[in-house]
């Protein structure tokens, strides 16, 4: 574990996610021989806070929570969701455009990715947005939700991204594409890490605080699809409600969101653009039919 008294220099050079840290706490670079504390004190950074996040990065230790300052811990979250909306989200969709741009557009697929992808800055930008007003128990289970959404899209690419009609991609992986996999990878990674902070070490602060914090888990299943929760999910890649699909398949609306629940969980797609993408490889839609 990283200690007050060792070099930030050293703890730059050794730990990959180190300057992302050091960024959002609002420190800078060239920081010489100064330790840990030392940088810290110069930029009136609480030092114990900063070493809570630090090996818990790096360690998954989880410091004690008397030794956490709650305004320099917000400051740093609220400085990483600065980072996501105004420079990583955009910068992956502009990454995420140019990889899909040699991807056959007959699908209709890279479309239905870049959708799914919109779909979910907008729901983290709603997140986002409510933890920056302090609302952090109305949204307790939203973190697991929206980096369940990001590990949707990488599985959507790495499963259904469709070949080139340009015979000199056909068959490739394009270096385009490598990338943004990796921005997919580190921003998936990142954002979990972030919301792992703010469930590990936030809230059992703020409750320590005489206020709230609360749990999340994530359930995920290998099941295939009934023959009925096929019937269902045509019929909402088609675009019915749910009332319509009951009348089209003689079965009651609450049936029909208990087969959506299950296609949900079973599959692992939230979105409607995402199922689309599943229908359409599985051969359930006819591609013709899909406005």
């Amino acid at each position: 574990m990283y200690k007050a008294t060792d070099k930030i220099c050293e703890l730059m050079s050794r730990e990959e996610d180190a300057i992302q840290i050091i960024s959002r706490f609002g420190l800078e670079m060239g920081v010489g021989e100064q330790s840990i504390a030392e940088a810290c004190e110069s930029h009136a950074v609480h030092s114990p806070t900063f070493l809570a996040i630090i090996n818990y990065k790096v360690f998954k230790q989880k410091a004690s929570i008397e030794d956490i300052d709650i305004p320099t811990l917000q400051k740093y979250l609220r400085n990483a969701h600065t980072y996501f909306l105004d420079f990583q989200l955009p910068h992956l969709r502009r990454s995420l455009i140019e990889a899909l741009i040699p991807a056959d557009p007959t699908t209709k697929i890279p479309t239905l990715i870049l959708r799914c992808y919109d779909e979910f800055v907008e729901e983290i930008r709603t997140h986002i947005e409510h933890e920056n007003q302090g609302l952090y128990e109305e949204h307790a289970h939203d973190d697991q939700r929206i980096t369940d959404k990001l590990t949707e899209i990488k599985n959507l690419i790495i499963k259904y991204y469709p070949s080139s009609n340009d015979t000199s991609h056909t068959g490739t992986i394009t270096y385009t594409l490598i990338r943004v996999m990796s921005d997919l990878w580190h921003t998936e990674q990142d954002f979990a890490d972030h919301c792992a902070i703010e469930d590990e070490i936030l809230r059992p602060a703020l409750t320590n605080a005489n206020q709230s914090s609360y749990p999340y888990q994530l359930i995920q299943t290998n099941e295939p699809l009934s023959e009925r929760e096929r019937d269902v999910l045509i019929q909402i890649v088609r675009g019915l409600s749910n009332k319509e699909i009951a009348d089209t398949l003689c079965i009651s609306t609450h049936t029909v969101i208990t087969h959506r629940k299950n296609i949900t969980r079973k599959l692992n797609i939230h979105s409607t653009a995402g199922l689309t993408i599943y229908a359409i490889v599985n051969k359930l839609v006819n591609l013709n039919n899909l406005e």
